[in-house]
């Protein structure tokens, strides 16, 4: 017999979780869903001083309540905020809980609010100047009936749905979100299952990319008590396929669900495997952060730079300017008569496009200015999660960027980046690009989450009109170079490279 206790997140009580709850009354558990004080007519209203520590001892009420004697498994289930006093009060009773289930929901730390997982990064810095001036005390209000979406993706969620959502969101304590969450260590030993909503922005397989960088942080996410499942939704599956949650959740309860595997145990990740062409070796310089490889050729030469994918943690080596697939593109170029160019940018989170987007830019100013490159024929090439900073170029091209180039490219900000407007987002520059040369690697077993960002820029660019020369690899993967040593990647290899070139030799 289980009993699950499951914990809304911002701005929400209760009555999130009604059809769910439902559901898995239905199958024969025993199901509580506490109100969190000031969240949910259960607890009433906020009071002064209402903090995380008053929201952890709501669920650790909760845990009590469920009957000891009677031998039920207790699965703490955490949705977005409610993953902090979910671990919380896990940390403070161990030994009563049998799971924890993130459900769309981060990896809190300890010492660590839950303001650093609001994903309105302008919230985050207001909030944060406020708790340094002492004014940690009043309410955040919730988003309007139309805002919700910068709070998590929307997607699936049934109109009358959404429309409750607003009507019976309250205002979240400031307190809850600015007090640092503290652990002791012991909810460690709990096994955890995520449930990943991929309308999110987040999925198993990226997840297991990340676990291939040697993140410290994702790598204890290979424990063989860590489980995941995905949901293909957005940020809200308890209104938006409550029947499919109240499945995933009796599943995990059960100890199913997909394991990472550790780094290394398959061989080396995709990104260190072997570049898929046999290619010479060049001369090579390097200055700071950025490579040049050199070809053997007299005066001024093209070039071609190349901007990795991310995010990479900053302890991850060889770091990506050395990586296989860069250097691979990068001797391509040299050894066809262009510079190669390789460096390292410092996306190290998904809040970090802006310093990333300041290294892409001296890095190019800094291979300009060297005399074996012609300064006015250089071509700038994106990969991955380097997409977004497309951007920047695509909206105001200088004369010299020849052509633009993007491989696998993510080219919006996924929902759960907290980064839905503003500037890194290619499918709103692409109007602007003019007569600038775009050439796009699109792969066909892409991530879903990705392909879907591709398929907006594409769009945008048949909008206006703007020239996309695609060059499809159908059976290739998201870092095909390396994942699919094949006779079609090859090709769509030298395909783009070629292109690249003709556009600077032109």
């Amino acid at each position: 017999m289980t009993a699950f206790i499951l914990v809304p997140g911002v701005f929400t009580g209760a009555h999130v979780w009604e059809d769910t709850a439902a559901r898995l009354a239905a199958a024969g558990a025993e199901v509580h869903t506490p109100d969190l004080t000031g969240l949910g007519a259960g607890r009433g209203p906020a009071r002064p001083g209402t903090d995380l520590e008053t929201h952890i001892a709501d669920v650790l009420a909760a845990i009590d309540s469920v009957d000891a004697a009677a031998g039920r498994e207790i699965v703490l289930v955490g949705h977005d905020y409610g993953i902090h006093p979910v671990l919380g009060a896990a940390d403070r009773r161990a030994e009563r809980v049998s799971r924890i289930v993130h459900l769309d929901a981060g990896m809190p730390q300890d010492g660590v609010p839950a303001l650093a997982a609001v994903p309105d990064q302008a919230l985050r810095e207001q909030l944060a100047e406020r708790a340094a001036r002492g004014a940690a005390v009043g309410e955040l209000p919730p988003p309007a009936r139309d805002g919700w979406q910068r709070w998590g993706s929307t997607a699936g969620v049934p109109e009358e749905a959404l429309d409750r959502l607003a009507a019976r969101a309250a205002p979240q304590p400031l307190g809850t979100l600015l007090q640092p969450l503290r652990l002791t260590g012991a909810v460690a030993a709990v096994p955890a299952t995520g449930v990943l909503c991929t309308g999110n922005g987040a999925g198993i397989e990226m997840l297991q990319m990340r676990v291939g960088f040697g993140d410290p942080a994702f790598e204890a996410l290979t424990d063989p008590r860590v489980t995941f499942f995905e949901i293909p939704t957005g940020h809200w599956p308890m209104l938006s396929c409550p029947a499919e949650l109240a499945e995933v959740l009796l599943r995990a309860a059960a100890g199913e669900g997909h394991r990472l595997k550790p780094a290394g145990t398959t061989g080396p990740p995709p990104h260190l495997r072997p570049f898929l062409l046999d290619l010479p070796e060049p001369a090579r310089e390097r200055t700071g952060n950025v490579d040049l490889y050199l070809p053997a050729a007299e005066g001024p030469r093209p070039a071609v730079v190349f901007v990795h994918g991310g995010p990479v943690p900053a302890e991850a080596r060889p770091t990506p300017r050395e990586w296989p697939a860069m250097t691979g593109y990068a001797r391509y170029a040299a050894g066809q008569g262009a510079v190669g160019v390789t460096f390292d940018h410092r996306l190290h989170d998904v809040t970090d496009y802006e310093r990333a987007a300041a290294d892409v830019a001296a890095a190019v100013e800094l291979v300009r200015a060297d005399p074996r490159v012609d300064p006015d024929r250089v071509a700038l090439w994106f990969f991955s999660g380097g997409g977004p900073m497309a951007a920047d170029w695509l909206g105001a091209p200088p004369a010299w960027l020849r052509c633009l180039a993007a491989s696998y490219p993510i080219l919006a900000p996924l929902p759960n980046w907290g980064a839905a407007e503003g500037r890194f987002r290619p499918a709103a520059a692409v109007a602007d690009a003019g007569g600038l040369p775009l050439v796009l690697t699109r792969v066909g077993r892409e991530v879903p989450e990705i392909a879907a960002t591709v398929a907006e820029f594409l769009a945008a660019a048949e909008d206006c009109g703007a020239g996309v020369e695609v060059i499809d690899v159908p059976n290739g993967h998201h870092n095909f170079e390396a994942l699919d040593p094949t006779d079609e990647s090859r090709e769509a290899v030298h395909r783009a490279m070629r292109s690249v070139l003709a556009h600077l030799t032109g």
